[in-house]
């Protein structure tokens, strides 16, 4: 088997030894562990590295070929997904070590997370309309899963966590149904599942629209896009912060990936000017929603939760921009929600870390209550501060690249209007990241009694804020790997 096959083929069964390993074992040994999130980085670096210096590869899996068989594709674009989910990954694993006191919990947390770690690769990995519904399937119940963690870990939170499970668990099915529906549509048409087959042979019909149709209310659904999103909040608020982190960061990422693979790729036929006016319509009240309801919040999980509700906005304006690729606009624009999406992962992934923290410290996540986290706790206002920066899109962070390229975009294409929602959800973010920000400087209650946080969860929350920041000063390497090998 060549070495890019083999990277391609570890990086997905790497976490899937973790997860049973850690399923089997009765003690949590922090060596191994960490031993199997560097491996499945170093995996997926070694695949980086393949696709950098030698374009996209394949792997046939069984050595069948399609439409027989089953094929992973790798490209620029799956790549960058998969680092990002590898370093974010990395960060959760060590973070969850210190968190997770309560040895239960940590027993339940980690075999749920490395099988979702393995079912995010493969997804990323899926040449196949069929092998995705899989992954995605195997990605919600482990999603699912993971919110109702806290169950086992804080009897008062019981009631809500497994509310918000459930009501995940039931809107996820419909998500996963209207994508299966829609498969079965194409594969009773055409009777091939293979992405790039697929594309070759697909032509417009009743029948295709109507496919096109489920599957894209599917992914949407899983996406939380406006108005589809009130699974979303009470999810995130009520999963612990490194399960929160994973929802944000990675989780709603996932199907976004696939709406932009399959929407300029298999469905490229059916991407006009009126259907990337729609996606884009639904992303500017995304963005203006979740920004509202974002500033009436009054603890921080659930102020992160809607201002992940806002920034999911931020990506479909690509929809409508790109819609004529591949002009110099739409290009750009294609970048933008690329970039936006990486570096949202990495803010957001901090932020919820960032409020782990805080209710370790002071055992609650009121906004109206932080005060003095500035003085005690510097790594963790850092943090804060940083990531903050990316969401609104500050110059040096991520975020400010990414709506950078879409003012320009926007203006150069004559969409005006998009630069208009842009401008006004980032200054709502302003607001309400300043509400945070206003709250850390103020002196510390008098009768409050801090706990102490682990150096480690600080350091952690602030190397991802980190990274936000540093793609807002080199954007070269990510833009050149987001090129290779992309046409489907």
């Amino acid at each position: 088997m060549p070495l890019a096959d083999q990277w391609m083929v570890w990086s997905i069964i790497i976490p899937l030894i973790g997860a049973a390993i850690f399923f089997l074992l009765k003690e949590r040994h922090h060596t191994i562990i960490v031993i199997i999130s560097l491996l499945t980085l170093l995996s997926t670096a070694g695949l980086a590295f393949n696709v950098w210096k030698t374009g996209s590869q394949f792997h046939y899996a069984g050595g069948w070929q399609p439409p027989l068989g089953i094929v992973l594709y790798a490209d620029g674009m799956s790549i960058l997904m998969m680092l990002m989910t590898a370093l974010v990954g990395l960060s959760i694993s060590l973070y969850a070590l210190r968190y997770f006191s309560d040895k239960r919990s940590l027993k339940f947390f980690l075999p749920l997370w490395f099988f979702l770690w393995a079912s995010l690769n493969a997804l990323f990995l899926s040449g196949d309309i069929f092998n995705i519904y899989v992954t995605l399937e195997l990605l919600s119940l482990s999603a699912v899963a993971l919110v109702t963690v806290s169950s086992q870990q804080d009897t008062s939170q019981r009631r809500d966590a497994v509310f918000a499970g459930m009501r995940y668990l039931l809107i996820s099915m419909i998500g996963s149904l209207c994508y299966l529906l829609g498969v079965a549509l194409l594969y009773a048409g055409y009777g091939v599942l293979d992405l790039k087959l697929l594309s070759e042979v697909i032509a417009p019909s009743p029948s295709v629209f109507a496919a096109i149709t489920f599957i894209t209310i599917g992914l949407l659904i899983k996406t939380a896009l406006f108005p589809l999103h009130f699974w979303l909040p009470p999810a995130h608020a009520n999963a612990p912060a490194p399960v929160s982190a994973v929802l944000s960061g990675l989780v709603v990422k996932a199907s976004f990936y696939l709406l932009v693979r399959l929407w300029f790729g298999v469905f490229s036929f059916a991407l006009s000017s009126e259907s990337g006016l729609f996606f884009g319509l639904l992303g500017a009240s995304g963005i203006l929603w979740g920004s509202f309801f974002a500033l009436r919040q009054k603890t921080i999980k659930m102020l992160i939760a809607y201002s992940t509700v806002a920034q999911i906005g931020y990506m479909f304006l690509l929809f409508p921009l790109a819609a004529d690729m591949p002009s110099l606009w739409g290009a750009m624009a294609m970048n933008a929600g690329i970039y936006h999406l990486i570096s949202h992962a990495f803010a957001k992934s901090s932020l919820f870390l960032c409020s782990g923290n805080i209710i370790l410290a002071f055992g609650h996540n009121r906004i109206d209550g932080i005060g003095g986290i500035a003085k005690h706790y510097p790594l963790t206002f850092s943090a804060l501060g940083l990531s903050g920066l990316g969401i609104i899109g500050l110059p040096i962070s991520g975020g400010f690249i990414a709506k950078w390229q879409f003012l320009t975009a926007s203006i150069g294409s004559g969409q005006w209007w998009w630069a208009v929602i842009i401008i006004t959800g980032s200054l709502m973010a302003a607001v309400y990241i300043y509400i945070i920000w206003s709250r850390i400087f103020a002196p510390l209650e008098n009768d409050i009694v801090l706990n102490p946080v682990p150096k480690s969860m600080e350091i952690l929350a602030l190397f991802l804020s980190l990274i936000s920041i540093f793609m807002g000063l080199t954007a070269e390497p990510v833009l050149q790997m987001l090129h290779i090998g992309r046409h489907f």
